[in-house]
């Protein structure tokens, strides 16, 4: 029973991510995109976590930590060049 809720959950992720990719490429504003991106990544984390607990292994702990890292740090990218237009400010003394 419990590895047909774990394959049920995979389905719906990649049904969300599917969701996800229609907003990527028909997004009106970049902030929508930006959004779905993050949301995908999100899933993805998730599905990593189901497919760990459904392969009854601790190995992809440390994909789920570095992904979840990468994810945060290309979410505050994107978010400053929103508001910014630039990422890294550079002072020029001339």
């Amino acid at each position: 029973m419990i590895t047909f809720m774990l394959v049920a959950s995979l389905i719906l992720f990649g049904v969300a991510v599917g969701i996800a990719l229609y907003r990527i490429i028909a997004g009106p504003t970049l902030p929508d995109r930006i959004t779905a991106m993050d949301f995908i990544g999100v899933n993805l984390i998730s599905v990593i976590g189901v497919i760990s607990v459904l392969f009854n292994t601790l190995a992809f702990l440390e994909a789920i930590l570095v992904m979840a890292i990468l994810l945060f740090i290309s979410t505050v990218a994107f978010a400053r060049y929103i508001e910014r237009g630039v990422i890294i400010e550079r002072k020029r003394d001339r």
